[in-house]
């Protein structure tokens, strides 16, 4: 078995034309025949029979190498294990300027020249001592040519006619010389240094670039310096501040090369936290355990063959390649649930727990964030059933899914939704419960209670809603006491740096380097790239297209939304007045036609509460600010906005079916105020208009969404620019609706298509939705509502869908 760890920096150490690899082989059982090309490269390089941990190569070794893997999928980037997806790195090109195109020269492998040698081109030769140097240029054919002779002009090399060489006659400008640029004359220019040469400079060596690493109480401490024989730290202090190239002790002289003395003090500053940092020729810096990670990365970037101690590796080895991760211990039945890339998911956030962090699981919405976060839960509770309460934190719409979800994929936890009238007033009674459930507004409102209690992990729903540092609601979750801290989103929360701070302040407190106040432009450009590189290894997003291979067609789910307390009661009033009015119509007399119309209207009428309470009360209106006297909030367009603005933020193009074209009047309404472009259509439009709509929203990729009432949109329509569906209330006919979904899935959608069913939890729409498989034909007439309709069903039937329990 072979697996080659590309860098999570890839991209940058590719230009760098130094790309450090991580090597897990297993030669246990015997390689595989197509293995052996690329097993004898990496010998061939490392010059030993098994190639070390780490191995650093360039940019014509990588496509040597990506050439021999063919199609194997041997490669690990991002913790998935894929075959060679670079293909631009296959073509040779051009050699970076000569600031940035070198190696650390870290081993053989970094020696190997990147510049090509042609039919007819000569090599540039370098020959000298200590004392001077003499360089043949390459014949002007060469593609370096010009490059090599702005360099040696440059540097004060004048030409001899006589024997056509580049000649520097001081032993200080020599010395200076070698020590910028002799890597460079290796590795990029495919120099070839004579035998006098090797033998007239046997004294002169690279000083080492030293990193060490030790454990101090609850943490480590890092030292980064520069080692040159047995030069005092002043000696070196000196000649680094003064620019000279070398120093000379024991009767050698140590080069002090001068793009590792920049990537030293690139570290240095970054450990340190201060931009303006000079490099020292030692500097120790107390690390974290939240740092490990990220000061791993900065170590790999300068020492490639680092070898870090065994708690460091612990700590930092799964973070840097997810394939490491200890399986989480899920209880069967929920793990046999999980999708592998959910369970690696699961895995990440238990590490965290673990080790007392945190992080944000940011994968892209559909693909299960919830599931994820119980099943971590169910593991910390099989792990430890003493371990104490968990907090799920949530926006108020997503309560009831929350309570759902627990039930049906963690039944073993001891659940309490803490909300509205059912609230605990006490430690003892959170600690009676192993989760508890609950919403910012809540959260906020009874601080003092939650602050009183130290929880396993809180896991907060939905990060949006703590962007702002400032919010009562960002703050409500920073004074809470817990020994991990989760976040969940479905957007890419690194967009934003300032949200990014903010989420960091919760999710592990005093971890990233503070921005002096007052800074703007490049001063600030360096705090923003350490907090990208602090949060990398805290942050999972997958998308639907890195795990496709893993997922369905179609995904669908179920969004439970609990009514609040004003539509609530609006619902059961309702209830109520049915019942009165098929009483006293039955003590009347009146026909069984005539009930079962009353009981046909009286469905109708819930329905649309279930939707929006605006559908039967006009007068009320809720637009998305503070409910006015004697409006009533809708649970399902509470829900809609979340679900909207995630989709939205994160690239989905979404259709919104609904039955009641009344209830997308009101939805237009509201993507009005929020002035966000739409398509529609509805039965009432010609079939012209209706085309027109379609082909707008398949042509012009910056309309988000489709509104569609479920008749005339459910049929006949290719929608495959849209990836997500929103089913706002449910129909009869689980038929119809997956023709609904089935706009977006078509021929010639090459995504994912999730589909959202928005349920009213309680409601006479849970009813139909267990009764979906049960009784389609009974709930066709309900639907229908027609005179033939009313025929065939009993009036128990309908008193059945009516009943309050």
């Amino acid at each position: 078995m072979l697996r080659l760890h590309l860098p999570p920096n890839f991209a940058a150490a590719v230009v760098r034309n130094a790309v450090p690899l991580r090597v897990e082989l297993d030669l246990s059982v015997p390689p595989a025949p197509v293995l052996l090309p690329v097993l004898a490269l990496l010998q061939r390089w490392c010059g030993t029979p098994t190639p070390p941990t780490f191995i650093q190569l360039n940019r014509a070794q990588l496509r040597e190498l990506a050439t021999a893997a063919g199609t194997q999928a041997i490669f690990v980037e991002n913790g998935q294990l894929t075959w060679w997806k670079h293909e631009d790195l296959l073509r040779p090109v051009e050699p970076p300027p000569a600031s940035t195109a070198t190696s650390q020269a870290a081993g053989p492998a970094s020696r190997r020249p990147e510049a090509p040698r042609g039919r007819g081109f000569t090599p540039v030769v370098v020959d000298g001592s200590e004392h001077f140097l003499a360089i043949s240029l390459p014949s002007r054919e060469h593609p370096q040519y010009e490059d090599m002779l702005a360099l040696l002009k440059e540097n004060g090399f004048a030409l001899e006619p006589s024997n056509r060489k580049w000649w520097l006659r001081d032993r200080h400008k020599t010395l200076n010389f070698l020590a910028s640029h002799l890597g460079e004359l290796r590795e990029r220019f495919g120099a070839e240094l004579t035998p006098n040469f090797e033998k007239n400079t046997a004294r002169v060596r690279p000083a080492e670039i030293t990193a060490d690493v030790g454990s101090t109480g609850g943490g480590f401490s890092v030292g980064l310096g520069v080692r040159a024989g047995d030069t005092d730290p002043a000696t070196l202090r000196s000649a680094i501040a003064s620019n000279r190239g070398y120093v000379e002790t024991g009767g050698k002289v140590f080069l002090l090369d001068t793009r590792k003395l920049e990537r030293l003090a690139i570290a240095q500053r970054a450990l340190a936290g201060d931009p303006a940092a000079p490099v020292a020729p030692q500097r120790t810096v107390t690390v974290s355990p939240a740092r490990v990670a990220e000061v791993q990365e900065i170590l790999a970037e300068l020492s490639p063959n680092f070898q870090p101690p065994d708690a460091w590796r612990e700590r930092s080895a799964a973070l840097r390649n997810l394939t490491a991760l200890e399986p989480a211990p899920v209880p069967g039945e929920l793990d046999a649930l999980l999708r592998p890339y959910q369970r690696l998911g699961v895995a990440w956030l238990w590490h965290l727990q673990r080790h007392t962090l945190g992080g944000i699981l940011a994968d892209e919405m559909g693909l299960g964030k919830t599931i994820q976060a119980l099943a971590l839960l169910s593991a910390a509770q099989a792990a430890d059933p003493r371990a104490g309460a968990a907090l799920v934190v949530c926006p108020a719409s997503l309560l009831e899914n929350w309570r759902r979800e627990a039930a049906r994929f963690a039944p073993g936890l001891r659940v309490f939704v803490h909300h509205a009238e059912q609230r605990l007033a006490s430690a003892d009674e959170f600690t009676a419960h192993d989760l508890i459930i609950t919403s910012y507004g809540t959260l906020t409102r009874d601080q003092a209670r939650f602050t009183a209690v130290e929880f396993a992990c809180v896991i907060a729903d939905e990060a949006q809603h703590i962007k702002n540092r400032r919010s009562q609601n960002a703050a409500a979750l920073r004074a809470l006491t817990a020994r991990a801290r989760f976040l969940l989103t479905g957007t890419p929360v690194e967009n934003s740096l300032d949200d990014l701070r903010s989420l960091f302040e919760f999710l592990l407190p005093g971890y990233i380097t503070r921005v002096p106040a007052g800074l703007r432009g490049d001063e600030r450009a360096w705090y923003d790239e350490r907090l990208r590189a602090q949060t990398a290894p805290y942050i999972l997003r997958r998308t639907k297209r890195s795990v496709a291979p893993e997922l369905p067609d179609k995904i669908e789910q179920v969004v439970w939304c609990e009514l609040p307390p004003a539509q609530a009661a609006l619902y059961r009033e309702t209830q109520e007045t049915s019942e009165r009015e098929l009483f006293d119509l039955e003590a009347a007399g009146a026909s069984e036609a005539k009930l079962k119309f009353a009981a046909l209207t009286q469905l109708l009428r819930l329905r649309q509460i279930c939707c929006d309470p605006r559908l039967v009360r006009p007068g009320d209106v809720d637009g998305g600010a503070p409910a006015e006297p004697g409006s009533v909030p809708s649970a399902k367009l509470d829900a809609f906005r979340e679900l909207l603005e995630e989709a939205v933020d994160d690239g989905h193009r979404v259709l919104v079916f609904s039955q009641f074209t009344s209830l997308l009047a009101l939805l237009r309404a509201e993507l009005d105020a929020q002035a966000m472009p739409y398509c529609y259509l509805d039965g009432s439009m010609p079939a012209r208009a209706r085309q027109a709509e379609v082909d707008r929203f398949q042509r012009d990729a910056d309309v988000p969404l489709f509104l569609l009432s479920l008749k005339a949109g459910g049929t006949g329509l290719n929608l495959t620019g849209a990836d997500t569906v929103v089913i706002y209330d449910p129909w009869w006919n689980p038929a119809a609706e997956a023709q609904a979904t089935d706009r977006a899935h078509r021929i010639g959608q090459k995504r994912t298509v999730t589909s959202y069913k928005l349920i009213a939890s309680g409601t006479v729409e849970e009813k139909v939705l267990a009764l979906q498989a049960e009784k389609r034909a009974l709930l066709a007439d309900v639907f229908e509502a027609s005179d033939a309709a009313a025929a065939r069903l009993s009036l128990a039937d309908l008193k059945g869908l009516l009943a309050r329990r």
